[in-house]
This record gives C-alpha cells, sequence and structure tokens, in this order.
C-alpha cells in the first residue's frame, strides 16, 4: 500500500533530485567505458602499426588478429577487420599530434570519430570538430552536417563591430556564433524571391534554420511586434540565445547590403534593449543575412554604430524557375527527415 504521505512537493523535489542523480551516474558511466574503449583502440592501433614495420607483415595478418581475437571475444562487437583497419587509420591520422588527439577523441563516440577521420584531411579542422562535438553534445548526424556544410570555413567570418560594442569575452563568443555565409540549401526559392518569401520559408524550415544558426538559439517569433510610443514596428525574426544570455534579433535582405539596413537593424536593437532586455540579460545582438555584401561597404556602415551588429550573406544553391513559387515541406516532414538521420 502507498504511503499517501510522500504525495507532497517536498517528495516531488526529493525523488526528482533522485532521478537526476541517477542520470548523471548513467552519462558519467558511459563516458568512462568510451573513454576506456577508445584507449584500448588507440593501444591496438599502435602496436599494429608498429609491428607492421618492425616485422613488414601486410594486411593478411590483420584478417588472422581480427578471427583470432572475435573467437576469443564474441561478446564484443569492435574486433572485425573492417574495425581495425579504422583503428589503424585513425592512430595514424592523429599521430602527429598525439597528445591532443588522445585527449580530445577520448571523448567523443567512436562513430564520431570515424566521421571526422573519413571526412577531414587538416588535423586543425578535426580538433576544431572534436572540440564542437564535445562542446555542444553533436550527434553523429549534426556532426557530419557541420562538416559537410562547411563550419569550419565559415564560423565566425562575419563582419562585424562586436569588439568595439561588447566586453572581451562576450564579444569573442559573440563573433564564434555568427557564420558567413549561411547556407540555406535546405530551401527551395525562386531565383527572384523576397524577404517574405525567404522569412517564410526558413520559418517553415525551423528545425533545419536553428541547426545552420548553431548551438544556443531559441526561436521567439516571426514579425515580432513592438510598441515604442505608440508607433509599431515588426522584427523579421526575434531570438533569444542561452550561452550570451541576449536577444538576437535577425533582419533579412534578399538583395545585396545597403548601408541603410545597418541603420534601421541599429534602432531594431535599441529598441529590443529599451523593451525586452532585462537587468539579467546581456546587450542585444543584430545579425542581418543579405544575398550579398561588399565587405568594405559593410565596415565603413558599422564603424560608428554602437549596437553589436554582424552582417552575413547567405547562399542557396537550388532554386525554382521564377514562374513557378516555392514548394515546401511542412515542419512535420522536415522533422520527420532529421528523426530519421538520427536513427
Amino acid at each position: 500500500m502507498i504511503d499517501k504521505t510522500v504525495k507532497t512537493d517536498d517528495y516531488r523535489l526529493f525523488i526528482q533530485d533522485i532521478k537526476q542523480r541517477i542520470r548523471t551516474a548513467q552519462i558519467k558511466a558511459a563516458i568512462a567505458v568510451n573513454q576506456e574503449l577508445l584507449r584500448l583502440y588507440w593501444g591496438l592501433a599502435e602496436r599494429i602499426v608498429v609491428k607492421q614495420q618492425e616485422s613488414a607483415w601486410g594486411d593478411g595478418f590483420l584478417e588472422q588478429m581480427s578471427r583470432d581475437l572475435q573467437a576469443e571475444f564474441p561478446e564484443i562487437r569492435g574486433f572485425s577487420l573492417r574495425n581495425l583497419k579504422y583503428m589503424r587509420q585513425w592512430f595514424r591520422f592523429w599521430s602527429a599530434e598525439p597528445s591532443i588527439g588522445q585527449q580530445l577523441v577520448a571523448q567523443i563516440p567512436w562513430g564520431h570519430n570515424l566521421v571526422i577521420i573519413s571526412k577531414i584531411k587538416d588535423v586543425g579542422q578535426a580538433v576544431f570538430y572534436a572540440q564542437k562535438t564535445i562542446q555542444n553534445n553533436w550527434s553523429r548526424a549534426v556532426l557530419t552536417h557541420h562538416i559537410e556544410s562547411g563550419l569550419y570555413q565559415r564560423e565566425g567570418k562575419a563582419i562585424t563591430n562586436f569588439h568595439a560594442t561588447l566586453p572581451a569575452p562576450q564579444s569573442d563568443l559573440a563573433r564564434q556564433t555568427i557564420k558567413d555565409p549561411y547556407n540555406f540549401d535546405f530551401l527551395t526559392l525562386r531565383e527572384k524571391h523576397d524577404e517574405q518569401e525567404l522569412e517564410g520559408a526558413l520559418v517553415n524550415h525551423v528545425t533545419r534554420f536553428l541547426l545552420e544558426l548553431g548551438a544556443g538559439f531559441s526561436y521567439l517569433g516571426r514579425q515580432y511586434r513592438l510598441e515604442i510610443a505608440g508607433d509599431e514596428f515588426f522584427l523579421d525574426l526575434l531570438f533569444y540565445h542561452v550561452r550570451l544570455h541576449c536577444y538576437v534579433v535577425v533582419e533579412l535582405k534578399a538583395v545585396k547590403f545597403k548601408p541603410e539596413f545597418a541603420g534601421k537593424l541599429n534602432f531594431y536593437v535599441s529598441a529590443v534593449d529599451g523593451t525586452l532586455k532585462t537587468e539579467n540579460d546581456n546587450p542585444t545582438i543584430g545579425i542581418l543575412i543579405c544575398k550579398a555584401k561588399n565587405n568594405t561597404v559593410v565596415e565603413y556602415a558599422l564603424k560608428d554604430i554602437h549596437k553589436p551588429i554582424g552582417v552575413s550573406e547567405y547562399i542557396i544553391t537550388r532554386s525554382l524557375p521564377d514562374e513557378l513559387k516555392s514548394s515546401l515541406p511542412s515542419i512535420e516532414e522536415i522533422e520527420a527527415e532529421l528523426e530519421g538521420e538520427h536513427e
């Protein structure tokens, strides 16, 4: 018989804490198992490489090694010939930077490691993606997406005035948050699309859009209404960034950057600071995403603006003939597609 006295707020808090402790322990245990497994793989791969160099053994010995290990340890799945070759490739990839490599790769699952070494040739880029995976807890599908979309080449490349408008710790993080260009290849638009069509398509694909924006963005609304002394203004898109602890105003322009765009976004950022921002929030940031830009013009436009603003381009490699309207899948279809990628 259940004691009714446990049906209290005090008990609910107690059991919630217990559950969280169990989950934390499970995560720590999983991490520990992964790290021990990868240390084993590293040691095996090192021995394989050294033995092949010393004895001039060919890959035929790996076939025999695989058979022997699988016979001795049938419950362990990682000793297939294919996986032994992956171990060797993985060890060779990181052997130029063994101290960095071992420290990083032990913190991410083996499947993530295989994605990195199969899609990246440069160790510096590999370090970047390994660190991002650890920081953001990326799934294998998300890691693959960011590698294939060239995040390394795009992150932190936008033109901003953050160094002059934000304190050092936040300015560096904010700069890393913005990409240039943004890749909107998940959209199919008319070649001569306008801002409304672009905005609507991004909202319809908000799951993919948030993935492209990066970790930390929370979507608050489209055409977000602000009232200033009786006048109405509407922001294209409004987000809150949970790591920067600030509002982020995103304005979209389906044309080349013009200096007046920066002035309008500066006003919107000021308005959000004045109406939504609290003492617990950091200064609001503005992001202007245009179809094209002249970097020198952007630099001049931002030079004397005192609110933090960044300017980027977007790219879409697919387009429909101008006489056709966009044909976009529903949010449900996109979410189902993403769920399929994670399986």
